[in-house]
């Protein structure tokens, strides 16, 4: 019998969408959705015990559809004792979503593989969130490590002195400033007004100027996706909605900038700290590299927006975006996990091997 191979993965676990990475070339990007059919006729109808990313989505009205993360980290694992029945089931929901996505990396062949992993978690997950994604996966890898997630990013894309990455996620918006060693906690921000606070505020708006139209937050975040901005502009961005059933355009352009306006306030006030608390000597080299990533990166008119607060409370700013948003994550993990020398690894089995 042939040994296994070591196959290298990198992981981005996101609250709106789960990334991999492996070494073998294999990407692959799932929304983190979890669906179980309902009923018997939805069972009959689905043919499967439970739906994974789009599928989930699309068949959202015969299914209990779950999310395993919020504001980036697994649900109830702050207080899983004070929930363990919602907490043991949102972690066989997880499970189920990485066992999806390590069939991707695989091709379906998990079993010729030893698997390492490195997974991005939100800047300042705690103890408790990073060790609860560690229990859920450990049986799934040879080894795995969890790191910051806008750490992964820096560490993928070469910018690891005096940066600062900002990653604007689905449940959170992580700051980190990189000075060419590994991050602090002091290095590091996380605020929690993202794209799913976008999302909200957008269907406040909406609901409070078309009272009659009908809608979901899952319409308004594919709109959103497509058309996010916080600049102005001339075109008007129309959604048809039906409106007491009947199709009607509405211009959501006034609605769409301010919900995405929004999440700006906090980003700058999380720069403004992150820099006057930086080694004066390099805040000028700091200021002129910061650098968005994520989904929230692409939000058209974002990096100017904030060049405009920094102008006014740092006196300087430039802000640039990473070219593969969505990718970025998982493929710093995955370099990342490619660099850890076998020494480690070996020796974080060992330890897995002793606490069994």
């Amino acid at each position: 019998m042939r040994e296994p191979k070591i196959m290298n993965v990198g992981i981005d676990f996101g609250s709106s969408i789960s990334v991999i990475a492996a070494d073998n070339g294999v990407r692959a990007c799932v929304p983190s959705y979890v669906g179980f059919p309902k009923d018997m006729i939805s069972r009959r109808l689905l043919g499967k015990e439970f739906l994974i990313g789009d599928d989930a989505i699309k068949n959202r009205l015969s299914c209990n559809v779950f999310r395993p993360l919020e504001r980036g980290v697994l649900k109830y694992s702050d207080h899983a004792e004070e929930n363990l029945a919602d907490y043991q089931h949102i972690t066989w929901v997880a499970q189920l979503l990485f066992k999806h996505l390590i069939g991707l990396a695989t091709q379906g062949r998990p079993q010729d593989y030893l698997i390492r992993a490195v997974i991005g978690t939100p800047a300042l997950a705690n103890e408790n969130n990073n060790q609860a994604l560690i229990d859920l996966t450990e049986s799934m890898f040879d080894g795995v490590q969890i790191v910051s997630e806008p750490f992964t990013v820096a560490y993928g894309t070469g910018l690891l002195n005096n940066t600062l990455i900002i990653d604007i996620g689905g449940g959170t918006v992580d700051l980190c400033r990189m000075s060419g060693v590994y991050p602090t906690k002091e290095d590091q921000l996380t605020t929690y007004k993202a794209g799913d606070y976008i999302d909200n505020v957008f269907f406040d708006l909406l609901d409070a100027k078309y009272p009659d139209a009908n809608y979901t937050i899952n319409m308004l975040r594919s709109f959103k996706e497509e058309h996010a901005l916080v600049s102005n502009t001339d075109e008007k961005l129309i959604l048809t909605l039906p409106v007491c059933g009947k199709p009607t355009d509405l211009d959501l352009t006034d609605e769409l900038r301010q919900a995405c306006s929004a999440i700006v306030p906090e980003i700058a006030d999380a720069i403004k700290y992150l820099v006057s608390t930086y080694d004066p000597e390099f805040q000028e080299e700091l200021k002129a590299n910061i650098v968005l990533a994520g989904g929230g990166s692409q939000i058209i008119g974002l990096g100017e927006e904030l060049e405009k607060h920094m102008l006014e409370a740092l006196g300087y700013g430039s802000v640039r975006k990473i070219p593969d948003p969505v990718y970025a994550g998982a493929n710093g993990a995955l370099m990342y996990c490619k660099d850890t020398p076998d020494e480690l690894w070996a020796e974080m089995k060992q330890k897995k091997t002793e606490k069994a």
